[in-house]
């Protein structure tokens, strides 16, 4: 063994950080410590506030409220407890389930799909899902369908499915 010190060199990549760390292993512990310690606090913060949507926890929540048939979803709800929005989010939620399931081949509805199993004329269909794209619960795509947000998704977790659940009693 010669009298030179050893050195270490480690390389990390983590999404777009990347970093290379060369020198004696003392040195090389010390930075990689340095790095983690300056980069756990802002992973752990980012994760925190990222949206999370739990597809496991939705199917859940959806039990009894929306069904699945060869035809497509269906909610089993009588439509006169429900507002023209609470309609419109569950149809795009079920719509987003079906897709995330592999039963359905689109996560989208057009607005003539969506008018035709909410049962009203095109303007309120028109009016509503404006309502539902301005309050961030859907948006429009580029191909003209309407799809269910991620913070929508949060929403119906939050605010809409237990709303739905106590307007009906189950």
């Amino acid at each position: 063994m010669t009298g030179q010190p050893s050195q270490v060199t480690v390389q990390i990549k983590h999404g777009n950080l990347e970093e290379t760390i060369s020198g004696s292993p003392e040195q090389v512990w010390l930075l990689l410590n340095k790095f983690f310690n300056n980069l756990l606090p802002s992973f752990e913060t980012a994760q925190r506030l990222t949206l999370q949507t739990d597809l496991q926890a939705i199917t859940k929540e959806i039990d009894g409220i929306i069904a699945f048939a060869e035809e497509g979803p269906y909610i089993m709800f009588p439509r006169n407890k429900l507002t023209d929005n609470e309609t419109l989010a569950l149809l795009l939620l079920a719509n987003y389930v079906g897709f995330q399931l592999g039963r359905l081949k689109s996560d989208g509805l057009s607005k003539d799909e969506l008018q035709t199993k909410l049962g009203k004329d095109a303007k309120i269909t028109s009016t509503r899902l404006g309502e539902l794209v301005k309050n961030e619960v859907a948006l429009r795509t580029v191909d003209e369908k309407y799809k269910m947000t991620s913070f929508g998704l949060v929403q119906m977790q939050k605010d809409i499915l237990p709303k739905i659940r106590s307007k009906t009693g189950s």
